[in-house]
């Protein structure tokens, strides 16, 4: 006998109990099936219950929690109150509010759902007018959300709906007293939703606090990049990270990268010598302004540059699907941020390519980067470097090492186990000025496209 699909939760979004608006939204767009994490997670929010979830970025968690969440909000069936939220999704950076905001817009399209965002860098007597008539769903960022709430823009003694999205970053940017302040303002009669990368020590803590009997959805261990990111290190001297880049960029032409920099001023001049080199270029951090950063982000979304050089204030919340390499010029010193940036690329089932730069000095990062993720990384040029005890994880003198990485990437030993490397490229002219000139690769030292 032959099965019915639609028999199946697992493949197909008309099982899971959403409002009907919401169901010809997303035929219109295309989804039709619905990922590991939606499937597990929407019926449980359907009923009420409170979610811890584990997921990487790209998995569809916006739509996991969305969608339940506006299906019981349009049974309703009337407007919020003046000043008053419903629903309050609490987001680490701007970026991620943003993505946010645009995909729940696109599945309520029609929908009695009254949706805003409030983010910093923008003008907040708009924002507090777009409040005054009350807001079924707010997307925010904290900092900006307790600015509000100072100046009594809206309350939150009707919510009834909190929503903490990469609950793990805001942790590690020192939200957490942000958090507890605004958590104390949601009445405790509440359905609460907390969806993670990673689950470190304090964010067990904060699911205990915060959620009450929780079902525990999780599609993929944390720390594991997607298994359609072909990744690779390739060592090198920090000088010559630059010229390297050009000749990894110069080999795939047309084709969207992100190049991650642990710092604003280095990003900058990365972005400027780049664009000196011929390459179309736009930067990203922190000090720009939010225009500036949605103008950068509209160009290399819509391919007028093909190369975005960003801080980890792109690391989650960018979902451009043409992105097919992602770069860390420099490693994060912040092991779980590696498979965060790594995850721009392979979205929405797309194959993709992450290449790590590793200099001397950054050989402790990178083994606490293999040991956050269990798993080696391929070593695919440069011969790995003598790692001395300063450069160990923690980067204290004479300090013990951590345990070795079991896993092993493609048959390798990890990289900073003295894996087989492949032959480095030959270096390249050195112009006046003495920053090297970029160099095309030869095809079979570049990622394969």
């Amino acid at each position: 006998m032959r099965r019915n699909p639609k028999d199946n939760p697992l493949e197909n979004f008309e099982n899971l109990g959403l409002a009907p608006i919401l169901l010809r939204n997303l035929a219109g767009l295309g989804l039709l099936k619905p990922t590991p994490i939606q499937a597990q997670a929407i019926p449980q929010i359907v009923k009420g219950r409170d979610i811890l979830g584990l997921a990487q970025t790209g998995t569809g968690k916006t739509a996991a929690f969305g969608l339940p969440m506006m299906t019981r909000i349009i049974a309703y069936g009337k407007r919020p109150a003046p000043k008053t939220v419903r629903a309050l999704v609490l987001a680490p950076t701007r970026e991620l509010a943003t993505q946010i905001h645009d995909n729940l817009a696109a599945y309520a399209d029609g929908a009695p759902v009254r949706i805003q965002r409030v983010v910093g860098g923008q003008s907040i007597f708009l924002q507090t007018e777009k409040l005054a008539k009350g807001v079924d769903v707010l997307i925010a960022t904290p900092g900006r959300l307790l600015d509000l709430l100072e100046r009594r823009a809206l309350v939150l003694s009707e919510t009834r709906y909190l929503v903490l999205d990469e609950a793990d970053q805001m942790l590690d940017i020192g939200f957490i007293h942000a958090l507890r302040k605004i958590a104390k303002l949601i009445p405790a009669e509440r359905q609460t939703l907390l969806f993670s990368a990673t689950m470190p020590k304090l964010m067990e803590e904060l699911a205990a606090s915060y959620l009450t009997d929780p079902v525990r959805v999780q599609v993929s261990a944390p720390g594991k990049a997607a298994e359609k990111i072909e990744q690779g290190v390739h060592f090198t001297t920090q000088g010559e990270k630059a010229t390297l880049l050009a000749e990894y960029l110069g080999g795939h032409k047309g084709e969207l990268a992100v190049v991650f920099n642990r710092t604003k001023h280095g990003s900058d001049k990365l972005a400027k010598l780049l664009d000196k080199w011929g390459f179309s270029v736009t930067a990203i951090h922190g000090n720009k302004s939010q225009n500036q950063r949605e103008r950068a982000l509209n160009a290399f979304r819509a391919g007028e540059v093909e190369v975005l050089v960003a801080t980890d204030v792109a690391a989650r919340g960018l979902d451009i699907p043409l992105v097919a390499h992602v770069y860390n010029y420099d490693l994060p010193n912040v092991p779980e941020n590696y498979v965060h940036r790594i995850g721009r690329t392979a979205r929405a089932g797309r194959d993709g390519r992450a290449v790590a730069f590793c200099a001397p000095l950054e050989m402790g990062d990178l083994r606490a980067i293999e040991k956050a993720m269990g798993d080696g990384i391929p070593v695919i040029g440069g011969l790995p470097h003598e790692e001395t005890p300063a450069q160990k994880p923690g980067g204290r003198p004479g300090q013990k090492p951590g345990r070795k990485p079991q896993g092993r990437g493609r048959g390798q030993k990890p990289a900073s186990e003295g894996g087989h490397a492949a032959p480095k490229p030959e270096r390249a002219a050195r112009p006046a000025g003495g920053q090297q000139a970029p160099r095309r690769p030869a095809a079979k030292k570049t990622p394969r496209g």
